[in-house]
């Protein structure tokens, strides 16, 4: 669980309504009409503007955004220096025998144990980041398009209220209903956009950026390994992941 996108969304989601119980009660922020022009309204033009299976499968993309949290550096820069190490002392098809939780580094030492060559495992490799990257882009897209759209549908809900309000001013009890639709879907129109939306499309960034630095660095590793690198040598190298000052407080520990 990613506590930093748990918290930061409760805790947004939290003063706005502590602020509105301050203010008076939460039953005048509700208002169905306005609810329905900004999400309603959002979520379909966001499908128009995506085809249905990556609109549907934006609700799997999203749950990396709390649940999924990548591997350490340096925890696999350990994993790779002990495989380099195993391989130079009892070939690669010692490599099969090892138990590898990740299935890209495994695909990768599969790829030595089959005896292909650097250029086509690191052609391979990269074809799959390439296309995993392609993935993460086409759920953040979704959400970037929601925030996009939302405040959009807000000023439309606001434009619809103020035309409602304007040709009932003959009708006091119809002013405050209308004028209700024209303000709160621009409230709705903000949060959906600003708290939810945008936020994260931005996390789904950091997932797709921090899963990519991951898997460069497993292919140097493997690339590394396959030219039978020394494994202190190796392990120097793709320090460099990992920032300076991460690298000697794991030294220090």
């Amino acid at each position: 669980m990613d506590l930093a996108t748990l918290i930061g969304l409760v805790g947004a989601f939290a003063f706005i309504v502590m602020s509105m119980l301050l203010g008076g009660s939460l039953d005048m922020y509700v208002d169905v009409p306005s609810l329905m022009i900004v999400f309603g309204g959002s979520l379909f033009v966001v499908l128009i503007k995506h085809n249905l299976g990556q609109f549907l499968g934006a609700g799997k993309v999203v749950v990396k955004a709390f649940v999924f949290k990548p591997e350490l550096p340096n925890v696999l820069i350990l994993q790779l220096v002990d495989l380099s190490d195993l391989a130079r002392k009892g070939g690669f098809l010692a490599l099969e025998e090892v138990d590898i939780d990740n299935p890209f580094m495994k695909k990768g030492v599969n790829l030595l144990v089959d005896g292909y060559d650097s250029k086509t495992i690191k052609q391979l490799l990269n074809k799959d980041i390439g296309l995993t990257n392609e993935r993460h882009n086409q759920g953040i897209n979704i959400f970037s398009s929601l925030g996009d759209v939302a405040p959009a549908m807000g000023m439309i809900g606001t434009l619809v209220g103020l035309v409602a309000m304007l040709s009932n001013m003959d009708d006091p009890k119809s002013i405050g209903p209308a004028m209700a639709v024209a303000l709160l879907t621009t409230l709705y129109g903000s949060m959906l956009s600003n708290m939810v939306a945008l936020p994260i499309a931005d996390k789904l960034t950091l997932r797709k950026e921090q899963e990519s630095l991951n898997r460069r660095l497993i292919v140097d590793g493997l690339l590394g390994i396959q030219e039978g690198q020394n494994p202190r040598l190796l392990e120097s190298l793709l320090n460099n992941y990992i920032h300076e000052n991460k690298r000697i407080f794991e030294m220090a520990k």
